[in-house]
């Protein structure tokens, strides 16, 4: 069977699997959709999204509508007609018109095992929440958030060290080539699909600058777990003598501690030891506020820290 006319929707770096491996095996891609070039830094350059460097490097066109709700999109996007829409990481909620329009549908790549962790941060959470394994679902999309029928999924186990920054590639890798394997079944009409059940839905909202905050009375699993999942952007931190310290690779080390949660024990090849409720977190990857990121025993020998300082 012809393989169908695909318009593809996508922004981040998330989606760039998808589309290199959708162009590698020859689709007819009509067109790709991305959010606006935004201002990016200090200067606020306009910066283009990562999808659409890419888009461009492969001879694709590229539609960057401000709403894909507008009825100028819209008319546009009867006129190309696509046969199947496929969305990673798009970053607008599409229209009814839009997800009914394809007569092979509109596909969805989302890094989590539905219907666990609906919602803007579906990578980080699971690992800040301690989870020992995720994955990657295949949907149809309808009106409603990561709530359409699953046609997909593949279960991955978390690595015990993993960051988000790892699993992130790691997923939209998988994603990538489970999206091929769901065309296929698509296009020849052996697709199952199967309706998520309402009772296993959990969420995973959108990452707050409050949410990196380190809380050194947790336990140091927690902490780790927080650190991991927020590594290397947001990034966790906490307050080093009223600077901003963030966080990048810690570990957990359990034992009794008699310090204050917060106060810094003394530095040894491992690291540097912080209080927490049940033991130690070893700082290991750090960066303070204005200077490079860097290993702990490099940040340390140009900040000698008071004994017995307390991180806020």
């Amino acid at each position: 069977m012809a393989k169908p006319r695909i318009l593809f929707m996508g922004t981040p770096a998330f989606a760039l699997p998808s589309l290199q491996i959708l162009h590698e095996q020859q689709y007819p891609i009509i067109g790709v959709v991305s959010q606006p070039d935004r201002p990016r830094g200090r200067g606020l350059k306009e910066v283009a999204p990562p999808i659409k460097i890419l888009a461009q490097e492969l001879g694709l066109p590229v539609y960057q509508p401000e709403k894909v709700r507008d009825p100028s999109f819209l008319d546009f996007f009867r006129k190309l007609n696509p046969e199947m829409v496929v969305v990673v990481a798009f970053g607008q909620i599409l229209p009814k018109v839009i997800i009914d329009h394809p007569p092979l549908q509109c596909l969805n790549i989302h890094p989590s095992l539905l219907p666990k962790y609906r919602g803007a941060a579906p990578i980080n959470w699971p690992i800040i929440r301690g989870e020992t394994k995720t994955g990657v679902t295949i949907m149809l999309m309808d009106e409603g958030m990561d709530s359409g029928d699953i046609l997909l999924q593949e279960e991955t186990l978390l690595g015990a060290t993993e960051t988000y920054g790892e699993l992130h590639d790691r997923l939209a890798e998988l994603g990538a080539t489970l999206l091929i394997k769901t065309i296929e079944q698509m296009t020849t009409g052996t697709a199952k699909r199967q309706t998520q059940d309402a009772a296993g839905v959990t969420f995973a909202p959108r990452l707050k600058k409050e949410t990196g905050k380190i809380d050194w009375n947790n336990k140091v699993s927690d902490i780790v777990n927080l650190i991991r999942g927020l590594s290397p952007s947001p990034t966790a931190y906490t307050s080093l003598e009223g600077q901003t310290l963030k966080i990048f690779t810690a570990v957990a080390q359990q034992c009794n501690v008699n310090q204050s949660p917060g106060t810094i024990g003394a530095v040894s090849a491992a690291g540097l030891p912080v209080a927490a409720s049940d033991g130690h977190v070893i700082l290991k990857d750090v960066q303070l506020a204005g200077k490079k990121r860097m290993l702990i025993s490099d940040f340390l020998r140009g900040h000698h820290l008071k004994p017995e300082t307390v991180l806020q």
